[in-house]
């Protein structure tokens, strides 16, 4: 059973192809931003496969996922595993995740990650990666999930997980992540400019649905800082604040190849 979060434009591909490899051996997959508030109880086949598939949100899982493994309710898995997607690193993602799980009585026996194009941008010194980068990193991807996906087949199991953490993972998981978790997680400086041409694009990419749209877009307080909607406008409209108006968006060029 894979459990998926498309929060973020580099993760979507990398979850379709784990989903659409997974569902070919009979395993059922689930949106966690669309059972998060259902408060259902899952029963699994025994010996059955569970999954975790996500985007790294300042170095580490998103709020979203850490808060769907605290209320699920699950028999203990026969195999667990994670794959994240980063921009760059990790951090300590794979310890805050197996954390998570050994909360719950399970044990996580494999955890990956899969390096795909930037798209955070809401901060100075953040944006896409130029052409060249992102073609690169989907190339690499490209082999890279195929290998994970023959290491699940076969339920592959690890002393370590096969995670990019970079450089100062412990600073940047333990020390900046609850900064950025606290105060740079507001929707508030979403907005539309005059750009806007009110295609509701916008809204009906928001996988947590916190964006409606009647003249322009207007955000909610429910908001995973995913981008979406700042990536998929097709004018440029979506702004957060006043520090991403000159950056660049990401458009998903290669991802087929996924």
């Amino acid at each position: 059973m894979p459990v998926d979060y498309k929060g973020g434009e580099h993760s979507k591909p990398v979850i379709r192809s784990f989903i659409a490899s997974l569902v070919r051996l009979h395993y059922k997959a689930m949106s966690i931003a669309m059972e998060i508030d259902r408060n259902k109880a899952y029963k699994l086949k025994e010996g059955e496969k569970v999954g975790f598939v996500f985007p790294v949100y300042a170095w580490g899982p998103p709020k979203i996922v850490l808060r769907f493994i605290h209320q699920l309710k699950l028999d203990k898995p026969g195999y667990l595993f994670f794959v994240c997607t980063c921009g760059d690193d990790t951090g300590r993602t794979a310890q805050i995740f197996s954390s998570a799980v050994t909360r719950k009585g399970w044990q996580c026996v494999a955890g990956y990650s899969v390096t795909m194009p930037n798209t955070y941008v809401s901060l100075p010194g953040f944006d896409v990666d130029d052409k060249d980068i992102e073609t690169q990193k989907v190339q690499n991807a490209v082999a890279r999930v195929r290998f994970i996906n023959e290491e699940i087949t076969s339920r592959a199991q690890m002393k370590q997980y096969n995670c990019h953490e970079g450089a100062l993972p412990f600073t940047k998981s333990y020390l900046l992540r609850p900064l950025f978790n606290a105060f740079l997680m507001s929707p508030k400086p979403f907005h539309a400019t005059e750009a806007c041409i009110g295609c509701k694009k916008c809204e009906k990419v928001c996988p947590v649905g916190n964006i409606t749209v009647t003249d322009r877009p207007v955000w909610g307080g429910n908001c995973t800082q995913c981008l979406a909607c700042y990536h998929v406008c097709p004018v440029h409209a979506v702004e957060y604040g006043k520090m991403t108006g000159k950056k660049g968006q990401y458009k998903g060029r290669l991802l087929k190849d996924l």
